[in-house]
């Protein structure tokens, strides 16, 4: 029985790989750092700026679009994984710095934590489009190529539901400025698994470097890989949308509805934490299987899952108060499962039908529109919740990805996935 589970269980079988498996604990703590990190600088920045601290998430999002536009001018003729080495140490670097600030001073500056902030953005806007380069050449099984990718999503979904109970755990006994120290050490883990994987795997062949250009020529090329094949196109012009939506409803939405109907931080935390526990089942599901002959059933089926949840968080806030926090945990929990079906699928095809040389630029455009659209949502939403009320803004978002899910089935249904792969 056992062994039938794990032939059923793929998303594991990378492991077998050494790089792979470097990598993924590498990336693990890497994420684990991440989310404490997370949590660590909202306590700490609501005490250095109190309500304005939430300006800090537009911050990131700028700082992210802006970079993920501007670097791969450069990066791009960078060997990939030293790149992603540089991203680590500089990240390392800047919390490090922070740290010892604090212990100095007795306390963080805003500058301090505005720094510490555009470091980390510019360095994943670094680190994750040389992953999706580096990723497919470590997997030497082709058909691999999705259990590798859920695993990796699988890694960052865990960490989401990890990091808060450590925090919990390490709060009474670990001094809030250790909890970066934390986040540094798991940035020069990842660095250090890097380093390791270089002399472990050489790969057969690299990658023409793409030619010289502006940095405007690097995002126009960036759009013309992905525009090339109709899933992606179609995914690209939707991102903004669906990234900018989904944040505002989990992140702004709910806790407003939520507060409303009396529940506090408790209940928000258990609507989170049953989406991040579906969220991981569906990731190791689908990471587990093949990608399908026709994937945009599966990719805009999830976008029409996400859009069903959303219109049920909505309903649900006009329940009595008592039925709010099941109903929304519910939901949560049926809309989780749309994220690993387009994420995993989609990633798969970057990997596969992107030239490698364009790997990197085509995801760094995929990034910057999934940060303008939390940018433009984190100034709009707000105030259509001022004009409107919170339960037509939610409704509103779910309409948002039903219509996306619907038009991708219309617009590709009849669409064939070629044969051979456009790889070179």
């Amino acid at each position: 029985m056992i062994r039938n589970m794990g032939k059923r269980l793929r998303i594991f079988h990378p492991l077998r790989s050494a790089p792979v498996a470097l990598l993924w604990g590498g990336l693990s703590l890497s994420a684990l750092g991440d989310q404490i990190y997370a949590i660590a600088l909202t306590w700490i920045a609501v005490g250095v700026f109190g309500s304005n601290a939430g300006y800090l998430s537009a911050l990131q999002a700028l700082v992210t679009l802006i970079a993920v536009l501007g670097v791969g001018r450069w990066t791009d003729r960078w060997d990939q994984r030293r790149g992603m080495i540089g991203a680590d140490l500089a990240r390392a670097a800047v919390l490090i710095g922070v740290v010892v600030a604090w212990l100095v001073s007795a306390g963080p500056s805003a500058t301090q934590l505005v720094v510490a902030i555009v470091v980390l953005a510019a360095g994943q806007a670094v680190f994750r489009p040389a992953l999706q380069t580096v990723l497919p050449s470590l997997v030497t099984e082709r058909d691999l190529l999705p259990a590798a990718n859920g695993l990796l999503d699988a890694t960052d979904r865990s960490a989401r539901l990890l990091g808060p109970g450590l925090v919990a755990l390490f709060a009474g006994v670990l001094p809030l400025v250790h909890f970066l120290t934390l986040d540094a050490l798991s940035f020069l883990a990842s660095a250090v698994a890097l380093g390791v994987i270089g002399r472990l795997h050489r790969p057969a062949s690299v990658a023409e470097p793409p030619p010289r250009g502006s940095i405007w020529q690097g995002i126009v090329r960036g759009c013309e890989a992905l525009a090339a094949h109709p899933v992606l196109r179609f995914i690209l012009a939707a991102t903004g949308v669906l990234n900018g939506t989904w944040y505002a409803v989990y992140f702004l939405c709910v806790p407003l509805m939520l507060a409303h109907h009396g529940v506090g931080l408790s209940g928000y935390g258990l609507v989170i934490s049953t989406y991040g526990c579906s969220n991981l089942a569906a990731t190791i599901v689908f990471g587990s299987r093949p990608t399908p002959v026709r994937p945009q059933f599966q990719i805009f089926g999830g976008n029409l899952l996400g859009g069903a949840a959303m219109v049920l968080l909505a309903l649900g806030s006009l329940l009595p108060s008592n039925l709010v926090l099941p109903a929304f945990a519910a939901a949560a929990f049926l809309g989780a499962i749309g994220g690993p079906m387009q994420d995993i699928p989609v990633a798969v095809l970057r990997q596969t039908r992107l030239r490698r040389s364009d790997i990197a630029a085509g995801m760094r455009v995929h990034m910057a529109a999934a940060s303008g659209g939390i940018l433009v949502a984190m100034l709009l939403v707000p105030q259509a919740i001022t004009l409107f009320g919170v339960t037509p803004v939610v409704v509103a978002c779910g309409a948002a990805y039903l219509a996306i899910g619907t038009g991708g089935l219309v617009m590709l249904a009849a669409w064939v996935e070629p044969e051979r792969p456009q790889v070179a």
